[in-house]
C-alpha cells in the first residue's frame, strides 16, 4: 500500500517509524515532516492545515491510506475531504472530532453516556460565569471550549484566579474563537493517566496507556508544555484496570457518538485523572498523543495498516490488537527558552550515535541543507527531540533514555532529568479496582 502521513512532529516520526516496519507499505511520504520521517519516508512541502495540498497531493500519488496525526486538520475536516475523493483515511470525521474540539460537547456526550467526569458548567457570558465563581468555593479548572494549541486550561486555587483566566477568555479574547465559550470543572485529584485504544465505530480495541509530563520544570514546577516527555507502563495498570476503563468510559462514549450519528473511527485517546473514587475523564483527544505516541507504538505488535483499516471499514473485531509490554521512556530535548522565545538553527550532534536500547524520533528538527554534510541537522521549533528508551523494567527504560540523551548536543539544549522517576507527582495511583467492580 502506498501510506501518506499528515504531521510534522515527533508523534509522525513516530507513525512513520512504525508504518515502514509493515510488509503492508510499499511506499511513504509526509505531509510536512522533518529530519527523522526523510530517514524512512518522503516528506512533501505541504503544511498538515493545507487539506486542499494533501487531497491533491493524495490523488496525483495513487495513495491507499492517509494517517492524520494533528488535531487542527481533523477538527477542519481532512477525512471528510479524503472520503468524498475516495481516498481512505484513518481518523474521525470533523463531526466526531468535535470530542476534542469542543469541550462543552464532549461533556455532553459523557453525560448522555453517564461517563465519570467532574462536575462543570458551561458559559458564553462573562457575567454569568463570574457570578457562579462567586458561589464556588474551592479549586476549580477553566477551560477554553475549542482547541487552543494546549495551552487553553488553567488551574486556579482561589475563585479570583479563576475570574481572571474567565475574563482572559470571554472579554479579552486571548484564545479567538476558541474561548468564546468556556467550560468550569471541579479540579480532580490523583494520577492523570493517557489512555489509547483504535475504534471503529462500534468496537473499541485493547488499550494501552502512558503517563505524561506537561510542565517545563524538574518536579513538575514551571509553565505547561506540550508535553516533556512521558512513559509506559503506569505502574497500576493491568488488564482488571484496562477492563473497567473500556466498559466505563471508552465503549459508551462510542456508542453514544454512534446514536448521535457520527461514528467515531480512529484512534480514541482519554485523558483520565484516577481519584480515589475511581477513573474520571478530564478530557478527550481525537488522535494519538504526543509525546505519548512515542512510546506506545514500539508496543505495537500488530500490523497497524491492518489495524488502521479494519477501523475504516469497521471490522475491528475480526482484526485484534496486541499490545507489548516492555517499558519505554520517553525524553523531550527542547529548545532553551521554550515555551517562551527560543532560537532556530542550531546544529544537532551526536544522532550518528546508536544504541540499541534507545530510539531518538524527530520534531523540531530539520536538514540543514546547504553545502555543509548532508546528514547535518538543526533544531527548527521548541521540542526538537524525544529520545526513547526501553527496558525489561522502568528503571531500565529510564537509563536507556537518558544515556542516549547524553549523547546527543545542540546548543541551549534543554530537559527534564526526571521522567519515568515515580517519585516526582502522583504517579502512582490513588485508586485500584475489586473484582466486585
Amino acid at each position: 500500500m502506498k501510506v501518506m502521513i499528515v504531521g510534522s512532529g515527533g508523534r509522525e516520526h513516530a507513525l512513520a517509524w512504525r508504518l515502514r516496519r509493515s510488509p503492508r507499505v510499499s511506499a511513504l511520504w509526509v505531509a510536512g515532516g522533518n529530519a527523522g520521517t526523510a530517514q524512512v519516508a518522503t516528506n512533501l512541502p505541504i503544511t498538515p492545515e493545507n487539506i486542499d495540498g494533501v487531497v491533491e497531493a493524495a490523488q496525483s500519488l495513487g495513495v491507499d491510506l492517509v494517517v492524520v496525526g494533528p488535531e487542527r486538520p481533523l477538527a477542519d475536516g481532512i477525512v471528510d475531504r479524503l472520503s468524498e475523493m475516495g481516498i481512505p483515511a484513518f481518523g474521525p470525521t470533523a463531526l466526531a472530532a468535535r470530542l476534542e474540539a469542543s469541550k462543552s460537547f464532549a461533556r455532553e456526550v459523557m453525560r448522555e453516556a453517564a461517563v465519570p467526569g467532574p462536575e462543570f458548567r458551561v458559559f458564553s457570558d462573562r457575567q454569568e460565569a463570574l457570578d457562579f465563581l462567586s458561589r464556588h468555593q474551592g479549586p476549580v479548572v477553566v477551560k477554553a471550549d475549542g482547541l487552543a494549541e494546549g495551552k487553553g486550561v488553567a488551574l486556579c486555587a482561589t475563585p479570583e484566579e479563576a475570574a481572571v483566566s474567565v475574563t482572559a477568555c470571554l472579554s479579552d479574547r486571548i484564545f479567538g474563537r476558541a474561548g468564546e465559550t468556556v467550560v468550569i470543572e471541579e479540579l480532580l485529584q490523583g494520577a492523570e493517566v493517557s489512555v489509547f485504544g483504535f475504534s471503529d465505530g462500534e468496537n473499541v480495541s485493547s488499550l494501552v496507556a502512558a503517563c505524561d509530563y506537561k510542565p517545563i520544570g524538574d518536579g513538575d514546577q514551571g509553565p505547561n508544555t506540550g508535553g516533556m516527555g512521558s512513559f509506559t507502563p503506569p505502574v497500576f495498570w493491568d488488564a482488571e484496570l484496562a477492563d473497567v476503563v473500556s466498559r466505563t468510559i471508552m465503549e459508551p462514549v462510542i456508542a453514544a457518538m454512534a446514536r448521535r450519528g457520527a461514528p467515531y473511527r480512529g484512534m480514541l485517546y482519554a485523558g483520565l485523572m484516577f481519584t480515589r473514587e475511581g477513573p474520571k475523564v478530564l478530557e478527550f483527544n481525537c488522535r494519538f498523543g504526543d509525546p505519548e505516541t512515542q512510546v506506545i507504538m514500539p508496543l505495537l505488535e500488530s500490523d497497524p495498516i491492518e489495524t488502521m483499516t479494519a477501523c475504516i471499514e469497521g471490522n475491528l473485531s475480526q482484526a485484534p490488537v496486541r499490545w507489548g509490554t516492555q517499558a519505554h521512556v520517553g525524553v523531550v530535548m527542547v529548545s532553551g527558552g521554550y515555551p517562551g522565545p527560543y532560537q532556530t538553527g542550531r546544529e544537532i550532534t551526536g544522532l550518528d550515535k546508536e544504541d540499541a536500547d534507545a530510539i531518538v524520533f524527530h520534531a523540531g528538527a530539520q536538514p540543514a541543507g546547504g553545502d555543509g554534510p548532508a546528514n547535518r541537522v538543526v533544531t527548527s521549533g521548541g521540542r526538537v527531540l524525544t529520545v526513547v528508551g526501553k527496558g525489561d523494567s522502568l528503571p531500565l527504560a529510564r537509563a536507556a533514555a537518558y544515556r542516549r540523551v547524553a549523547d546527543l548536543h545542540f546548543e541551549d539544549a534543554y530537559y527534564r532529568q526526571d521522567i519515568g522517576d515515580l517519585t516526582v507527582g502522583n504517579r502512582q495511583g490513588l485508586w485500584s479496582p475489586s473484582p466486585s467492580v
